[in-house]
């Protein structure tokens, strides 16, 4: 049996480029600009010109670019896909923007009927083309007389906003306002100098306040820096614009992107490392390659080698920046830490910067690494913002200085110091410890509170807690909650012991047991404040009943301050201890005296 060959259907191939592909029936004119150029580009001599014309329900794009022959038209236009005939007329040389087949049939997103004019410039008689959306076309004689070619669209219904005069304007602009020959609307000058990034200035002050200008008309921001880019393995040139202004974590940048002067697309994601969210880039590549709707990069190797040369570029104007302008520096960390912090997990340099600039809150209030380790050189680190939150003040009034490494990056950096520093060593904070740093009572009054203390115990024994009475500031705290890692986790393995049944109970008991975990070894403290008065007065209670709910109400005020999570008990003691001494309020009010 013979082979046969598959019939294509036109419309349902448009319908397929209209839906799937493009993401616009607008990108038909950059498909039109595209053949043009390249056209023009097959010619030679570097000169050519692009004309588009607008009518009542008709576009005509002109160029004086290398035509085509008959054999050429029915071998370009109505062959789709194959690329070995392309390749025989050569359009499919490095230094065309596009392919003149598909480019052309992008055209039918917007028209039922195409019209070609064409002459060769190597000569042969003039030809028109006529192709139409169901599939069909035909070729005929023509009259021109210069090399070159017409395309002619004729709108259909419903897409005549498409080719008027004002959306013509405004596509022809975004798409070819960067292209290397003269292209006009209607008369109007499209083209520009160039990229203006590659523009001569006198100083380069005024090169700085030209670009400033750009990036406020494209992206509406006045921005903080300007970072030259290049990368000559993927012929790229162009600008990084700093965003003057907040960008939430994890924001994907979109850059605006021309290949070879044509725009590929004003969104492109993945040109730069995820943490360089702060910057907006406009860029024109040579040699990277587009994904077949020419509206992103093809992910390749050379694509991630552009994106780490990227990246490098605009880690080094940090480096830069701190050793030339400090102060702009700091107003830049201030914007974009984040982005910053997310570098230095990986690379010395940045991690330098962050320890030297960049300010971190800590008990003795907001400073950098390296200022706080000079500070505090037995200095401690907390991993949670509450834990730094309840400790940072009891901590900084026993002259033990607290980071809080409870941030975005924060812990992750603290602990990478000692990679430029082995001497910048911070130890993570115990909460127990600090119970170390508080005063003793003289043996006289600690011998007086035993009976107090009795009690107090028996008020949060079944809360797993130990109660102790210290001095220390700050004086307006009355008690402190100080659990240590150990009595954590013991506290959390016993909280899903409660909650677990069967094996996995039997699982957590024998994780337990290996751990250590039982005996009542290690227990959180509530540490009453004897420099409190409000405390003393307490301790000096006689009445048992009083000083259970009085010592419950201080537990429980405690773990409220520290934002301790609140278990169950914990919960029922508090409500307890709160009705208890609104009782006692009530109907004792003479001994609160």
């Amino acid at each position: 049996m013979a082979d046969q060959s598959f019939q294509v259907d036109l419309r349902g191939v448009v319908d397929l480029l209209s839906r799937h592909l493009y993401s616009s029936p607008r990108v038909y004119l950059r498909e039109l600009l595209q053949n043009a150029v390249d056209a023009i580009t097959a010619r030679g001599g570097g000169s050519g010109r692009v004309r588009i014309e607008t009518g009542p329900g008709e576009l005509r794009v002109h160029d004086d670019g290398v035509g085509l022959t008959e054999d050429e038209v029915h071998r370009l236009l109505a062959t789709i896909g194959r690329s070995s005939k392309r390749d025989e007329l050569g359009f499919a040389r490095h230094d065309f923007l596009g392919q003149f087949g598909i480019g052309l049939l992008s055209a039918f997103l917007v028209a039922d009927e195409i019209e070609v004019v064409s002459r060769s410039a190597r000569g042969g008689d003039p030809v028109r083309w006529v192709g139409s959306s169901d599939g069909r076309y035909r070729v005929e004689p023509a009259d021109r007389a210069e090399p070159g070619t017409t395309v002619t669209l004729r709108a259909r219904p419903g897409a005549d906003e498409l080719t008027a005069p004002a959306t013509v304007v405004d596509l022809a602009r975004t798409y070819g306002s960067l292209l290397p020959y003269p292209v006009t609307v209607d008369g109007r000058e499209i083209t520009g100098e160039g990229p203006p990034w590659l523009v001569a200035h006198p100083t380069p002050a005024r090169r700085r306040r030209a670009l400033a200008d750009y990036c406020r008309e494209l992206y509406g921001f006045e921005p903080y820096d300007v970072i030259d880019l290049r990368v000559p393995e993927a012929g790229l040139t162009g600008v990084a614009f700093v965003v003057p202004q907040q960008v939430a974590p994890g924001t994907r940048g979109a850059h605006r992107v021309y290949l070879k002067r044509m725009l590929l697309a004003e969104n492109v994601e993945g040109l730069l490392p995820d943490w360089a969210f702060f910057v907006r880039c406009v860029v024109d590549a040579g040699e990277l390659k587009p994904t077949a709707s020419r509206e992103a990069l093809y992910e390749d190797e050379l694509l991630e080698s552009t994106r780490q040369a990227l990246g490098e570029q605009i880690r080094q104007w940090l480096v830069t920046l701190s050793e030339t302008d400090p102060a702009r520096l700091r107003g830049f960390l201030r914007l974009h830490h984040l982005g910053v912090k997310a570098m230095a997990l990986h690379d010395d340099e940045m991690l330098r910067i962050v320890d030297r600039w960049l300010e971190f809150e800590t008990s003795a209030g907001p400073m950098t690494l390296a200022e706080f380790r000079r500070r505090h050189p037995e200095g401690r680190y907390t991993t949670d913002v509450d834990e730094f939150r309840r400790l940072s003040a009891v901590s900084g009034a026993q002259g033990v200085g607290l980071v809080n490494g409870g941030y975005v990056y924060d812990t992750e950096i603290i602990e990478r110091l000692p990679q430029i520093d082995p001497d910048a060593r911070l130890r993570r904070l115990d909460p127990a410890e600090l119970a170390t740093h508080f005063g003793v009572l003289d043996p006289g009054a600690e011998l007086a509170l035993r009976p107090f203390l009795a009690v107090a115990q028996r008020a949060v024994e079944s809360l797993g807690c130990e109660v102790v009475v210290r001095d220390f500031d700050p004086a307006s705290l009355p008690a402190l909650y100080l659990t240590s890692r150990a009595a954590r986790h013991r506290e959390e393995l016993e909280e899903a012991r409660r909650q677990a049944d069967g094996v996995w109970a039997d699982v957590l008991d024998a994780l337990g047991e290996i751990g250590g975990t039982g005996g009542g070894v290690d227990r959180p403290q509530l540490v009453l404040n004897h420099r409190n008065p409000l405390t003393r007065r307490i301790t000096a209670l006689t009445e048992e009943g009083l000083i259970e709910v009085a010592v419950q109400g201080l537990y429980g005020q405690a773990l409220l301050l520290g934002r301790h999570p609140l278990r169950a008990a914990d919960t029922a003691v508090l409500n307890r201890s709160f009705l208890g001494l609104l009782d006692w309020a009530v109907h004792k009010p003479g001994v609160a005296e």
